[in-house]
């Protein structure tokens, strides 16, 4: 399963790689992305399942297919490179458009709601919860003195002045790239998906199948790390605690104890990837569950 198929290309490698008989279901949210996936894998026919809908309803997916388990799960979380790119989608301050954000259209809220209609406490909360950003009080409060705010463009100004007195340089980090992640965070509801997500998969993947994800930063990183360090972990009691009262038994065991970071050469080819950490782990033999 691809839970984050985009325009295909990781379902592609996928498919190739699984020939002649391996089947891929992939799960998005975007109709866009989904209608570049089926083009870009009409070739495998009906090895290619396509569904619109969030990776957190892999239980649903898999079980309306009839599927017990799958070999493989990947997560390549985040913000595509096709949605950066479309300007009318909202994700980028370097391009004028709506304050949009949203992964789908089902999503009920956009970037917009949030920022003209949340508290100035609820906005520093957001943006410093989600975007780590440490002047999120400032920014929260120049944001309610400026709006109403419909366009990038304009959020992007208020919150450069903000954190920068609107001064800063071209190789530094662009100030509004923290509210903005957090903005889009908030509106697709990512890290409750990616919480929601990662137990079902555990118990979706047939033994000895692995689940890999690639984060671009710090905090879905630290779900991912957290939960499969627990999952290869038999006993999460105190460790002062002479017998184990928990009766965790581990279900996966990881493949790399740090994450995988993209080589040099990658990143000269797409330097988007410069900030990518894939971490991955296997289904402890005796873990079998049935969906049902």
């Amino acid at each position: 399963m691809d839970g984050t198929l985009g325009a295909g290309g990781h379902a592609f490698g996928i498919l190739q790689a699984s020939n002649p008989d391996g089947r891929l279901l992939g799960l998005d949210l975007d109709p866009q992305a989904l209608s570049l996936a089926a083009e870009k894998l009409a070739s495998f026919g009906d090895r290619a399942i396509l569904r619109q809908s969030s990776y957190a309803t892999l239980f649903n997916q898999l079980e309306i297919l009839g599927w017990q388990a799958v070999d493989g799960i990947l997560l390549d979380l985040g913000v595509s490179s096709m949605q950066l790119d479309t300007a009318e989608r909202g994700f980028s301050f370097l391009k004028e458009a709506p304050l949009d954000m949203r992964f789908g259209p089902e999503v009920p809220r956009t970037a917009a709601d949030l920022v003209n209609h949340l508290s100035e406490v609820e906005l520093a909360d957001l943006i410093y919860r989600y975007g780590e950003e440490r002047r999120a009080r400032q920014v929260a409060r120049a944001i309610i003195n400026a709006r109403p705010l419909y366009t990038t463009g304009e959020l992007a100004q208020v919150v450069s002045r903000a954190v920068t007195g609107g001064r800063h340089s071209r190789s530094d980090l662009h100030p509004a790239t923290r509210t903005f992640q957090a903005l889009r965070i908030a509106v697709n509801g990512e890290l409750e998906a990616l919480e929601a997500v990662l137990p079902q998969a555990v118990r979706a993947l047939a033994p000895g199948g692995r689940l890999a994800v690639i984060s671009f930063h710090s905090l879905e990183d630290r779900i991912v790390k957290q939960f499969m360090r627990r999952e290869a972990t038999d006993c999460l009691c105190p460790p002062r605690q002479p017998v184990c009262t928990c009766g965790h038994k581990a279900t996966l065991r990881e493949l790399h104890r740090q994450p995988l970071y993209p080589q040099e050469t990658e990143i000269a080819e797409n330097p988007r990837a410069r900030s990518a950490r894939l971490r991955a782990a296997e289904k402890l033999p005796g873990n079998m569950n049935k969906l049902s």
